[in-house]
């Protein structure tokens, strides 16, 4: 029980994007993760979640862009994103809850 709750923090939420969604025809599915995860535990908590074999994680760090609104500027938050490969005949809805 405790070991999918952390499985949990290490995932946040699937990337729905046209760039990500491209992805899915190379058997690629892209995550936003917890900052400090590395990729073994990545791979780890897909395997796990999911019932998947994961291939290969890929990532990368998206650091905040400095934005203005009327005036202020802020910044948005740096966010780090895993773009998992998954084995041939292994699939993620991503679009159904887990």
């Amino acid at each position: 029980m405790t070991n999918n709750v952390k499985h949990y923090d290490v995932i946040k939420s699937p990337v729905i994007t046209e760039k990500a969604t491209m992805g899915s025809e190379n058997n690629q599915v892209t995550f936003k993760v917890a900052i400090d995860a590395s990729k073994p535990e990545i791979k780890a908590a897909v395997e796990a979640l999911f019932d998947v074999k994961v291939t290969k994680v890929n990532t990368l760090r998206q650091e905040g862009k400095v934005k203005r609104f009327r005036g202020v500027t802020g910044k948005r938050a740096e966010y780090k994103k895993a773009m998992v490969t998954l084995a041939e005949g292994n699939s993620i809805d991503v679009t159904t809850g887990v």
